[in-house]
């Protein structure tokens, strides 16, 4: 007691009181990362960048719950949805070159693909695919079971396959006039990006993002379940006593979803699509023109808004910040890069609890939180 009134009175008087000093990023990223750990991720690795190219390094958990052994700092994982965002730039690239219009309607490109059921490629714009405006429903193949898995897992789709399971439902609306996650948007755009350049849209990103940029790590894996090593197990949780090593499966969408990167990789190429070193000043600036999600995604992405391939989020600090997470197969990966590029977070965890919404979205907060707490950090100390 004594002590609290001797420093009210010395504050009082105009003597400063110490603070507590603030973690370094370092301390924080292990902080955040043993955080995801207790909720029951089996494992997690993040990777932050400065904008003096310092990196800091964290991981927690176990990359195999056999073997206990640990997590690999720099492990591969399946890049799932963000791979959008290589897709978007390859498609604002060709605006640039004048290869293609962001108002060109699917129609032009594929005619006759979108069509049935109230759907029609002729209303529906390439902007609209890449910022999910477009009203095509999403209805690619998946597994809610472990029994669904082993059946599944081994399943290949062509573009066309998928693209006609969606064609059997119709719009959620008519395009431009709402917003709904599309994965089937994004399965055609790579089918024009074929027919734009003659070129699978894998090469085309091989080509003109991953290999000027120098992202050997980021590699395209085609129909193999396999991933590169080192990489931690993919683990699943479909319920009490139900957690599933789902490491061994083919993309549903190989074509686009197909790609393994790590935290190194990622942060690269975020950094360097920020910077301007991918697309010309006006496709950087079309890309980062957004409109609010809604939805259910509106529960995992607090604030979020969709450009053309790249979202953005609040920070708690001020200001936003620019991503693209993914999430396939039991890995779920949140990115983030300040707007200018200089700072970076990559957060990858190899297990998804994805038996009930609550859990769900205690795994997306908690790896949102390590993202804005890296790029909200005070001077990068170590």
């Amino acid at each position: 007691m004594a002590l609290g009134a001797a420093t009210l009175l010395a504050a009082g008087a105009g003597t400063a009181v110490a603070q507590p000093a603030r973690p370094s990023l370092a301390e924080r990223l292990r902080q955040d990362t043993e955080a995801i750990h207790a909720l029951g991720i089996s494992g997690v690795q993040a990777r932050a960048i400065a904008p003096d190219g310092r990196q800091s390094v964290a991981t927690s958990g176990t990359a195999d719950l056999n073997t206990g052994r640990p997590v690999p700092s720099d492990g591969y994982f399946r890049m799932a949805s963000t791979s959008k965002t290589l897709v978007a730039t390859v498609v604002l690239q060709l605006e640039a070159e004048g290869g293609l219009s962001l108002d060109d309607t699917v129609g032009r490109w594929l005619p006759g693909v979108v069509q049935g059921n109230g759907n029609d490629g002729s209303r529906i714009t390439i902007r609209q695919l890449l910022q999910h405006t477009s009203g095509i429903h999403d209805d690619l193949p998946g597994y809610t079971t472990p029994e669904e898995y082993y059946q599944q897992r081994y399943d290949v789709y062509s573009p066309e396959q998928l693209v006609a399971r969606a064609m059997a439902h119709a719009p959620d609306f008519p395009p431009g006039e709402g917003w709904q996650y599309s994965n089937t948007g994004y399965v055609l755009l790579g089918t024009i990006i074929q027919k734009a350049t003659g070129h699978p849209a894998h090469q085309e990103i091989e080509d003109r993002v991953l290999r000027p940029l120098g992202l050997d790590q980021t590699r395209w894996m085609g129909t193999s379940p396999a991933l590169p090593r080192p990489h931690a197990k993919a683990y699943q949780l479909f319920g009490p006593g139900s957690e599933v090593d789902v490491t061994d499966q083919i993309s549903v969408d190989y074509e686009i979803l197909s790609f393994v990167s790590t935290t190194r990789d990622e942060n690269g190429l975020f950094r360097a699509l920020l910077a301007g070193r991918l697309l010309p000043t006006r496709q950087l600036a079309e890309m980062k023109r957004t409109i609010p999600v809604s939805g259910e995604v509106q529960q995992l992405w607090p604030g979020g808004r969709y450009g053309l391939g790249l979202v953005e989020r609040p920070l708690s600090c001020g200001g936003t910040y620019w991503s693209h997470e993914g999430g396939d197969g039991g890995y779920i990966t949140l990115n983030g890069v300040t707007d200018d590029g200089g700072r970076s977070v990559v957060v990858s965890m190899s297990e998804a609890r994805g038996d009930t919404l609550e859990h769900i979205l205690e795994q997306e907060h908690a790896a949102g939180a390590l993202i804005d707490h890296a790029l909200c950090a005070g001077p990068w100390t170590h």
